[in-house]
């Protein structure tokens, strides 16, 4: 079963969002949330199996440029995360589902995401869900 997130689910959020975004804190993860949640430009959906949270999906509208967009705003897939025991049974599809109705709710026409260039497993799925690669780059930085 797949719920919208409510004030309140901002942690459930977090400790599923510290296994796919390893470089954060939990209290700054739920305090992003929980922003989140509470704003109308994002939402958050967790997926729910005999009562437990085994994945979620966090996803915005996107009124800047979007790589291979021609329209605006553009629902953007965030994040998208699925406990390893429970992949390969649909729960990331139907998240993504439930973020792409939001979307369009929403007034969007396209919606967009991306993964790492090395994220292998993040490609396949995109792919599989229908998305089209619309460019592949490589980002640069410097100390100045």
């Amino acid at each position: 079963m797949v719920k919208q997130a409510k004030p309140g689910d901002a942690m459930t959020l977090a400790e599923l969002a510290m296994k796919l975004w390893k470089g954060h804190s939990i209290k700054e993860l739920s305090k992003m949330f929980d922003d989140l949640i509470s704003g109308d430009n994002a939402v958050c959906f967790l997926q729910y199996v005999d009562g437990k949270a085994i994945g979620f999906a966090q996803c915005q509208l996107r009124y800047e440029y979007v790589e291979g967009t021609d329209s605006s705003p553009v629902g953007y897939l965030e994040g998208i995360f699925v406990e390893d025991e429970y992949r390969k049974y649909g729960h990331a599809k139907t998240l993504l589902r439930a973020c792409e109705a939001w979307a369009k709710e929403k007034h969007c026409t396209e919606f967009a995401s991306d993964c790492e260039l090395e994220n292998d497993d993040s490609l396949r799925f995109h792919t599989a869900m229908g998305f089209e690669v619309a460019n592949r780059i490589i980002c640069f930085r410097k100390d100045i």
